[in-house]
């Protein structure tokens, strides 16, 4: 069940359907349950919390807080600590309320005690307190069970995650609350005031997020009298990042793009940092172009992740801001956003099909007319993975909209790039028999013309070795492969790149003739025929002594054809 959950949000929303929770918190709170068994199901029950809201709203249903907050007696850290993890995803979704934190008097202290187990405890349970500390009656509860005193020594733990949790805590603690502030000025943390390891948290190798939330700190300190207003570590550093907002979001934003732009473990923190998601998606749509631009970046930049595109991506449903950007933008955000789209529409990902619904076709069709080439290859290039596998009504669809007059302009695009990602799209088109010989009976003249123009140009290695793929495909058609049958042109062109030097060439030109003289297929043995007349058997032998194993092996299987 762990297994089929993690990132899957159908499946999550499956097991809650099949009345999976129920069982799985029976389980948990059997005192028969072996503790391993235990701390298994308060994992699922962790991962179907990190789903939807509404998956949130089932575990609520089913009473799964009393329950969690009842495995916290177990003497077992592990199964404490799975306890806590799940009892902090239910706790940071905006459906649950606060207030059942509090029910319980014996819960609050109860935490305060796990405090010191484990650097899991410290973050799992920090985070629980800064995210339920609403309003000063909160406050006061958290206050009087001594949270500053259980939480202070936190700040100077080796753990970033345990850290950061603990600063948020004193920022929720403080926030308009003189008692706390003025019992925070005093508080001695490793022979340090308190107000002093704020401070040198404010400083610039600190990552951001810390240097803000350490602003806070202070800064409400300040308002409830704490801290002097003329002090030097208030006016100097919030002055200046008030004035400077908008530079600061944007340096943010570039500096998290950059971070993950290449390390899928960066991406994963960045992303699980709190909040993080919503602050980039709600930067597409801010007033300043340098913000908004940064912001598409640093998605872009995350959207090069598998395992987010699966999970974080849908679940904060990105493509629909980013459909807006795409709407109406400067060049600058188009060629980011249209190229963060292509990682949308990878067949992998949950977004692909609302994204098509939204009429990203048509969107996409016009970027390939633009006169910024960077712009028509992101356009070509999402067209290119809409069609990949795709179902024949979207290819039509593509085919519809981008008009073969449009295609056959991109096959003679000056740009390398856009010729490349044009014959991708249209290999992607021609593939499956059935929608083969469907697009090469309406397009199938224009297509082979097409082929040939190619063929016959001066262009590179890759470009003639997609167009023969090209060709391949078609061959690999029921009706289609007769296009290229009875064009001696174009088989004379696949008999002369059999020979070519180059052995890329020689293997697609190959994959050309297996498909078309395969043995089971309808006509084989005429085709077999003309192919030999043609003298197609004769370079077949030769390629058999290729010292190129791969092109040897190819050559000697499409011999066995004849052969059988």
């Amino acid at each position: 069940m762990k297994n089929a959950v993690i990132g899957n949000n159908k499946q999550k929303a499956n097991l809650i359907v099949l009345g999976a929770v129920p069982r799985l918190l029976y389980l948990l709170q059997q005192e028969t349950s072996s503790t391993e068994l235990k701390t298994e199901c308060a994992v699922v029950l962790g991962s179907l919390a990190m789903g939807t809201e509404n998956n949130v709203k089932s575990l609520l249903d089913c009473h799964i807080i009393p329950a969690l907050l009842q495995g916290l007696l177990s003497p077992d850290l592990k199964f404490i600590e799975a306890c806590l993890r799940c009892l902090r995803t239910i706790f940071t979704s905006p459906v649950t309320p606060e207030e059942l934190l509090y029910t319980d008097a014996t819960v609050i202290p109860h935490l305060m005690a796990l405090l010191s187990r484990s650097r899991y405890t410290q973050e799992y349970i920090c985070q629980i307190f800064s995210h339920c500390c609403k309003g000063p009656d909160h406050q006061t509860i958290l206050f009087n069970h001594g949270a500053v005193q259980n939480i202070a020594h936190l700040l100077t733990s080796l753990s970033y995650k345990v850290r950061m949790q603990a600063l948020k805590c004193f920022s929720v603690l403080a926030f308009e609350n003189p008692q706390v502030s003025m019992t925070l000025v005093n508080v001695l943390v490793d022979g340090e005031l308190l107000p002093q390891i704020f401070v040198k948290m404010l400083q610039r190798d600190k990552p951001i997020e810390m240097q803000l939330t350490s602003a806070k700190c202070l800064t409400y300190m300040c308002r409830a009298g704490a801290i002097r207003t003329d002090d030097n570590c208030i006016v100097l550093k919030l002055d200046h990042d008030l004035k400077h907002a908008h530079e600061l979001r944007q340096a943010a934003f570039k500096l998290y793009a950059s971070l993950g732009a290449n390390d899928e473990d960066i991406r994963k923190k960045i992303i699980e940092t709190e909040n993080m998601m919503d602050r980039i998606v709600t930067g597409l749509s801010e007033s300043s172009v340098k913000v908004r631009l940064a912001a598409v970046r640093c998605l872009h930049s995350l959207s090069r992740s598998v395992q987010q595109l699966r999970t974080s991506f849908q679940d904060h449903a990105v493509w629909k801001p980013l459909m807006k950007v795409l709407q109406n933008a400067p060049d600058e955000i188009l060629v980011v956003a249209s190229s963060m789209l292509c990682n949308l529409l990878l067949e992998f990902s949950p977004s692909k099909e609302p994204i098509l619904e939204s009429g990203a076709v048509e969107l996409l069709c016009g970027l390939t007319q633009s006169e910024n080439p960077a712009l028509r290859v992101n356009g070509i290039w999402a067209l290119m993975n809409m069609a990949f596998q795709a179902e024949q009504k979207i290819k039509a669809d593509i085919l519809r909209s981008l008009s073969t007059e449009q295609l056959f302009r991109l096959l003679s695009d000056s740009d390398l790039n856009v010729l490349m990602k044009t014959l991708g799209l249209l290999r992607n088109l021609l593939s499956t028999r059935p929608h083969i010989d469907k697009i090469m009976s309406t397009h199938g003249k224009q297509i082979m013309q097409a082929v040939t123009l190619i063929l016959e140009g001066e262009h590179n290695i890759e470009v003639k070795e997609q167009t023969l793929c090209i060709l391949a495909n078609i061959a690999d058609g029921t009706t289609a492969k007769d296009l290229i049958m009875t064009n001696d042109d174009i088989l004379q062109k696949i008999k002369y790149y059999m020979g070519h030097s180059h052995v890329k060439l020689q293997l697609a030109a190959m994959f050309c003739i297996s498909n078309l003289i395969w043995n089971e297929e309808e006509g084989s043995q005429e085709r077999q025929d003309k192919l030999r007349d043609m003298g197609i058997v004769d370079i077949l032998h030769k390629l058999s002594q290729s010292p190129d194993s791969n092109l040897c092996d190819k050559a000697k299987m499409a011999l066995q054809q004849y052969l059988a």
